[in-house]
Parts: structure tokens; C-alpha cells; sequence
């Protein structure tokens, strides 16, 4: 397999990223990885104006993991105070479970680090325990902080149970 590489999105990725994250997480198309929401949730995980919003937004970066020019993989890298925000983690789900998505997560640690960050912090639907166990693993753990879902919101998905949250987990780097 070829190497990844790494780069910054741009207003021409965002259709792309929009399929990876889309194909990652809802639908049936998710459904071929182990990161689906599906059960949890329908309709979108991102849009293209949600897209943009994160290549644009004051002091984040949204990290494209290519492979042979292919976006294989994504994130989102956000500073805030002395921690980064680590989200929109997406990886395509023909290649989960290969390690593109450690590759991709040592990258941002690294980035992190090299930002000065103390810390990266994430939050993940508290219902995902399969997930969070693959986060614990990588060194992260649960803070005890949770914050709604936003019900009524439908950017984010609509929901198809009425007690979703989300978990924050945290890694000092």
C-alpha cells in the first residue's frame, strides 16, 4: 500500500470530505466499517457549508490524510485555551481497521504538540463504547464532562432515540 501523506483541506476537497464523512458514519454505506452511527442516528453527519466552516474557522485546520491522491481520511484540529479539540475524525470504511486512522490520529497528536497544546480533547456519542474503548486504548480518557445532543438540530442527524449525549475524552500529550 502506498504511504499516506498529509495536508491542509481546501474549497476544493470540500465535496470529497463531505462522501468520506458522510460514508464513515450514516447509511448504509457506513455500515462496511465499525464507525457507523447509523443506529443511532439518520440523515447527515456534515454538509458542505460545515465543511468550510472548519477549513475557515480562526485557529483550525482541517487535516487530509491522502492516499496515492486519494482522501482516505480526515480531521479536524482546533485550538482552544491550552488543549486542541480533535473532531470530524473520518476514516473510509473499506480501510478501517488497516491503521490509517492511528496514522492519522499520531499526525494531529503531533500538530497538537507542535501548537504547544497540553492536551487534545475530543467528544464522542456516549452510547459508543465500542469507540471510546478504541480511544482508550490510543491513551484517552473519559474527563466525566458530557454535553447534550442538539436535538432539533438536523446538520448534526436526526436522532432515533431520545437519550443521546456526548462523552468528552482527553490525552495529555
Amino acid at each position: 500500500m502506498p504511504e499516506l501523506t498529509f495536508r491542509d483541506a481546501n474549497f476544493a476537497d470540500v465535496e470529497a470530505l463531505v462522501g468520506l464523512i458522510e460514508s464513515a458514519y450514516r447509511g448504509d454505506a457506513s455500515r462496511a466499517g465499525w464507525t457507523t452511527e447509523a443506529d443511532l442516528l439518520a440523515g447527515q453527519r456534515t454538509d458542505p457549508d460545515g465543511v468550510r466552516e472548519v477549513i475557515t474557522a480562526a485557529g483550525s485546520r482541517l487535516l487530509v490524510a491522502e492516499r496515492a491522491g486519494e482522501i482516505v481520511a480526515c480531521c479536524q484540529l482546533q485550538k482552544r485555551e491550552a488543549y486542541v479539540y480533535f473532531g470530524m475524525f473520518s476514516v473510509s470504511p473499506q480501510l478501517q481497521g488497516g491503521g490509517v486512522g492511528k496514522a492519522v490520529m499520531a499526525e494531529a497528536e503531533r500538530i497538537a504538540r507542535e501548537w504547544g497544546a497540553a492536551e487534545i480533547r475530543m467528544t464522542v456519542i456516549r452510547q459508543r463504547e465500542d469507540l471510546i474503548a478504541f480511544y482508550e486504548r490510543r491513551g484517552f480518557g473519559r474527563t466525566g464532562r458530557f454535553e447534550p445532543f442538539p436535538y432539533g438540530d438536523e446538520r448534526f442527524g436526526r436522532p432515533l432515540r431520545d437519550d443521546l449525549e456526548f462523552a468528552e475524552l482527553a490525552k495529555p500529550l
